[in-house]
């Protein structure tokens, strides 16, 4: 019973307040002030908060969502360990079955030797170690002569 009286209180006071929104010239917020205050009034109307006040006193209702809230926690714990590890099993399975395939070598493709690398086999070559280290310092020695120094 006090429930509904003060949802109905805060509807009340939700719409004096969209009204003197109104007022102001500012439409589009006192809608949404109407429409936010209009939620309590509809959830006693429809019978949810008989509902809830029945709900949170009953032992049996908080044991459920103590359950619901484990699953929860469970299924979550599964997800994240699934992402840490790179999917689920099945997953790494044909993931590792696609990478031997593109490493076997096909029987009908002819042979075009180690030039014949694409790109993406061939090793990345490391920055700077191009040229020998007096390749290196003959080019420090060309800025400076540059600068003067």
């Amino acid at each position: 019973m006090i429930a509904e009286t003060v949802c109905s209180a805060v509807a009340a006071a939700g719409l004096g307040i969209a009204a003197v929104t109104a007022y102001r010239k500012r439409f589009l917020a006192a809608t949404r002030i109407a429409a936010y205050s209009l939620v309590p009034l509809g959830l006693v109307m429809t019978g949810v908060v008989d509902w809830l006040a029945d709900t949170a006193f009953s032992p049996t209702a908080w044991a459920g969502f103590g359950v619901l809230g484990l699953s929860w926690v469970l299924f979550s714990t599964t997800r994240a360990v699934e992402r840490r590890r790179g999917g689920t099993r099945k997953e790494r399975r044909a993931a590792a079955r696609g990478a031997q395939e593109a490493m076997a070598p096909t029987a009908s493709a002819p042979s075009l030797g180690p030039a014949a690398r694409t790109p993406a086999a061939r090793p990345a070559a490391k920055p700077g170690t191009t040229g020998s280290a007096s390749d290196d310092f003959s080019d420090i020695e060309a800025i400076l002569k540059k600068h003067g120094i």
